[in-house]
């Protein structure tokens, strides 16, 4: 996909999902025929714990917060469960520039490695709408990625 003045975008990648609990969202989407997509994974530099499922609609990426942290109340404040849109990209520096200057788009996240992605780098952006995007480093060898490290609280 191509945007005017921003770097091509490689393709969508999944929706982001805030609970309150992964355990009790997971078995509401299994019930829609979604089901577990590799391991659980914990990051800490974002305070949350994840899983990614597959079923018969986009990849979701359910989150619930780390003990004592506050990244999701936010959305969960507002009921609003859908976190972010996430789309892989080629050249995350290049896109997160162009969001900047040609976008108006404000990094809230710069450049971090991201255990869910086997270290490879995610950047987030507000866009001028407040949708959250999420921009994730594309992997050359074409697979998910994530991470052998143990989830730990």
């Amino acid at each position: 996909m191509q945007i005017d003045g921003l770097p091509p975008i490689g393709s969508f990648h999944h929706i982001g999902v805030a609970t309150e609990g992964i355990a009790d969202a997971e078995g509401t989407y299994a019930a829609l025929g979604y089901q577990r997509e590799g391991e659980e994974f914990c990051d800490h530099a974002q305070g949350v714990r994840g899983v990614f499922l597959v079923g018969p609609g986009p990849r979701l990426e359910l989150f619930e917060a780390l003990g004592g942290d506050h990244t999701l109340d936010p959305w969960l404040r507002a009921v609003s469960r859908m976190y972010h849109l996430a789309f892989e990209v080629e050249d995350l520096d290049g896109t997160l520039s162009t969001a900047r200057t040609q976008l108006q788009a404000i990094v809230v996240r710069p450049p971090t490695p991201a255990p869910a992605f086997g270290g490879r780098r995610i950047a987030f952006v507000m866009m001028r709408n407040r949708a959250l995007i999420e921009f994730v480093e594309a992997d050359p060898s074409g697979t998910l990625g994530q991470s052998k490290e143990p989830v730990r609280p």
